[in-house]
């Protein structure tokens, strides 16, 4: 849905369409989207941040032609995702898209990660860049986020069962993230279909936060998918699989927080099928 900012129209007879060219300043255009989503789980670079159960998404974002951006995001959250009790994560998301020419854009922005009615010291800052090409059917995504440091971030217990005692290690300690990542997406002409793939890499943290959560678990890891959208008017159905390199005895010393249920058993970073239904206005 756009909303266009009306240009009332000079009309004179006699006049060339030259001076009314120079008479009539080009209208700021802003343009107003979003989404609501049901998946069947919600993964946070791999990890499932809704206890491997299905999630509720939605979002608006408000643009500007200058390209100038500023949207908000929200998921609803459980186990492992609700950052010390917030049953929601809410995003607020600003920044600015340049056109490069050739059809690239850089987008350079921040991400606000909040955590309504959790514990404290959970909200982070996070700014990002992220380079899109496109070729015909095909559009590649080159990308960087890197969170300063902050508590939010920081090892404040060095093992699950140190979280689960209740005993930190390192209070108040700050860390910070660095997660890279590329997407690709090709559209298959004829077709509703577009294929999509991602890869991404993580580094930060390899203990547990303030609240016994972790942005980047295990402290490197890979994620990857391999999924596909399939269009019909403003509705969109994802099918995507998804994994991570992390192993159970790789998280061990992380648990019970990091499994589903937070009881130990059932991992949350391994091989699974997430299916969604978007609906965009």
């Amino acid at each position: 849905m756009k909303i266009l900012h009306p240009v009332a129209a000079l009309v004179a007879l006699g006049l060339p369409a030259s001076a009314h060219a120079q008479d009539a300043a080009a209208p700021p255009h802003l343009a107003v989207t979003g989404a609501a989503t049901l998946a069947t789980d919600y993964r946070l670079r791999g990890v499932s941040q809704s206890d491997r159960h299905p999630a509720v998404q939605g979002g608006i974002t408000l643009a500007h032609d200058s390209g100038v951006y500023a949207g908000v995001w929200a998921s609803s959250l459980a186990g492992w995702g609700t950052f010390g009790g917030a049953n929601m994560e809410l995003d607020l998301i600003g920044g600015y898209r340049a056109k490069l020419g050739g059809g690239a854009t850089l987008d350079t922005g921040l991400t606000w990660y909040m955590y309504p009615g959790g514990a404290t010291k959970t909200d982070y800052a996070e700014p990002f860049a992220k380079l899109t090409g496109t070729a015909g059917p095909a559009t590649l995504t080159a990308a960087v986020a890197y969170a300063p440091k902050q508590q939010a971030l920081g090892k404040w217990y060095a093992t699950g069962a140190d979280a689960a005692a209740g005993t930190y290690t390192s209070p108040g300690a700050k860390g910070d993230n660095l997660y890279l990542w590329g997407d690709g997406a090709l559209a298959l002409t004829g077709t509703p279909v577009t294929a999509k793939a991602h890869i991404g890499h993580s580094h930060g943290q390899n203990g547990l936060g303030p609240n016994a959560t972790a942005v980047s678990p295990t402290g490197d890891y890979w994620d990857w998918s391999l999924g596909a959208d399939v269009v019909w008017r403003n509705l969109t159905l994802n099918l995507s699989y998804i994994d991570t390199d992390i192993a159970t005895r790789d998280a061990r010393y992380l648990q019970p927080a990091f499994s589903q249920g937070q009881d130990g058993r059932g991992s949350i970073a391994g091989a699974t099928l997430v299916a969604s239904m978007s609906a965009s206005f």
